[in-house]
């Protein structure tokens, strides 16, 4: 069932598969929506992921599956009979939004494209999850986010150096799918709060395209009104400022500093890291100093740096107030004390007894993390959706035999 959070109330009918738009279904029941997802008999194609290491492991979980299905509720339908196109309009007879990323096609055939439904349902939010937006001479083609966002929105490009053979691959799975997602129920939330205020019910639109532009905006207009195809990615002696970059320590872990102020944070530095001579140098004296010198004073602060371990710059870079942090890896972050006092890895507890560590939605309300409920099994719900509905065991069972209903 639904949970309490600020969208207690709102009902979501979800037609989506993989990870983007889904994840946004996700992120919208951690929020206390109650989200119903709809799937085909043979179920979301990412519950039997198993490429690139993401499927099932000896866990017994398909984790994509898990953390972009969080708290939903599932109930099996084929979009392409009538009868389940029927099923799916008696769900949006008192929906809030009608979430989707299937293709326009896909959308026209089923009858569930946004004019048809918004003339059928006017009051009902329609919020889309698009490769490259709802219009142009490609708002019939698909997208995945490795493909969409990080390679056509500009990030591979951006982030790999002038050296490299081929372009960075995204550090994880879905990793622009969950900032795209974020945006579209963030979108959502406006829209509900809109109607809510105004009575108008508005069509919500995001693409992949347009969210991996939206996190490159400041390049993008530089490279714009620069006309420049890309900007080439400066040697790490070549930066501006000394203090802010990245520098490994002496047992092979890596330090990020961001002292935008060097001039306000340097000799403060230099003293607790007991290197007086180089606040001293007056080479590095001033922040022009250290910009024309940076090779220098870079090579200066890693012979520095790889003088001693982490746990050891963790005490002395304690004891200033310049900005740096850990490099850390992602399976150290279940142990951060960050992490752990603000619940941003919450444990998942399911029926079986079983047991699954979650990222937290960031957003909380009331200084308290909103809690994470189990993806469910394929149309685990379907029953008791039909019988809500106001569907009876016999007509329930013809569903089925006519291959409607799993």
């Amino acid at each position: 069932m639904p949970g309490n959070g600020p969208l207690h109330g709102i009902k979501v009918v979800e037609v989506a598969m993989w990870a983007f738009v889904p994840a946004c279904g996700g992120m919208l029941s951690d929020m206390g929506a109650d989200v119903i997802k709809i799937e085909p008999p043979t179920g979301d194609p990412l519950r039997g992921l198993a490429i690139g290491g993401m499927g099932a492991g000896g866990h017994g979980f398909v984790l994509s599956w898990e953390n972009y299905n969080r708290g939903k509720r599932s109930i099996t339908l084929d979009l392409k009979h009538d009868d389940g196109v029927a099923v799916l309009y008696k769900l949006l007879e008192d929906a809030d939004v009608f979430l989707t990323n299937l293709l326009p096609a896909a959308r026209r055939r089923m009858g569930i494209d946004v004019e048809l439904l918004r003339e059928r349902f006017p009051t009902l939010i329609y919020a889309l999850g698009s490769g490259l937006g709802r219009q142009g001479p490609e708002c019939e083609k698909g997208g995945y986010d490795s493909i969409t966002f990080w390679a056509r929105g500009g990030v591979a490009s951006s982030i790999t150096p002038e050296d490299d053979e081929f372009p960075v691959q995204q550090p994880g799975a879905a990793f622009g799918d969950c900032a795209s997602a974020a945006m579209l129920a963030g979108g959502v939330a406006a829209a509900i709060a809109q109607r809510a205020i105004t009575g108008k019910a508005s069509v919500v639109d995001v693409s992949l395209l347009g969210a991996s532009m939206w996190l490159l905006q400041r390049g993008i207009t530089e490279a714009t009104i620069e006309n420049v195809p890309r900007f080439p990615r400066p040697r790490r002696d070549q930066t501006f400022n000394p203090l802010v970059g990245t520098y490994r320590t002496g047992d092979g872990r890596y330090l990020a500093l961001c002292m935008l102020q060097g001039q306000r944070y340097w000799a403060e530095l230099c003293a607790v890291a007991g290197a007086p001579e180089l606040a001293a140098d007056p080479r590095f004296a001033t922040d022009r100093g250290r910009a024309h010198n940076a090779a220098a004073c870079i090579a200066a602060l890693d012979t520095l740096f790889a003088s001693r371990t982490l746990a050891e710059w963790r005490d002395i870079l304690g004891r200033q107030d310049g900005q740096w942090d850990v490099v850390q890896h992602v399976g150290e972050l279940k142990d951060d004390a960050q992490v752990r006092a603000n619940a941003y890895l919450q444990p998942v507890m399911y029926e079986d007894g079983r047991k699954l560590d979650m990222v937290s939605v960031p957003i909380q309300f009331d200084g308290v993390a909103l809690p994470i409920r189990p993806a469910p099994g394929l149309g685990a719900d379907s029953e008791a959706i039909l019988n809500r509905l106001g569907y009876d065991e016999t007509e329930i069972l013809d569903l089925k035999i006519a291959g409607v209903v799993f």
